[in-house]
């Protein structure tokens, strides 16, 4: 299965998310590919927020070597799952959708927690809220090879 995990710059949440999901497909032995985009194309071709950088560390896992890009229309073919970090990103990646197949593959991530009734991934850029906001991932990337472990 073929991951992306979207936010808005690509330096924050979903460089964490992928970093976070990379480890446990190794852990679980998954034939699994993930990969991070951003709906803006501001931090085109840089590395994630050193804050980003740092709080990943923390759970041992190397991010420090991501590129930044900007989500892509062929993103939305290539990709089995495309996982939003909040509601204005998954809008934005519905509103790019040419037919139903691709809108099928978009969702927020948090929809896969069982220990947050939270929807989004809050962006922790301005307020520095980079354990709280890497917690959630932890949730949901969790959540998330629990439910395709069963279903496959």
């Amino acid at each position: 299965m073929k991951v992306l995990m979207v936010c808005l710059g690509n330096i924050c949440r979903s460089p964490m998310a992928q970093g976070v999901l990379e480890k446990y497909i190794v852990q679980h032995q998954l034939n699994w590919l993930v990969d991070s985009a951003g709906t803006n194309g501001y931090h085109d071709g840089e590395h994630p927020d050193s804050r980003a950088i740092q709080a990943a560390k923390k759970m041992n896992i190397d991010i420090s070597q991501q590129i930044s890009r900007q989500i892509q229309t062929s993103d939305l073919d290539q990709f089995d799952l495309i996982l939003a970090m909040d509601t204005n990103n998954l809008n934005y990646l519905k509103s790019m959708c040419r037919n139903a197949h691709q809108l099928s593959k978009i969702q927020l991530l948090m929809e896969f927690a069982s220990g947050s009734n939270k929807l989004t991934v809050p962006d922790p850029y301005y307020d520095n809220s980079f354990d709280h906001a890497l917690g959630l991932i932890h949730d949901a990337c969790t959540g998330l090879i629990r439910h395709y472990e069963k279903t496959n």
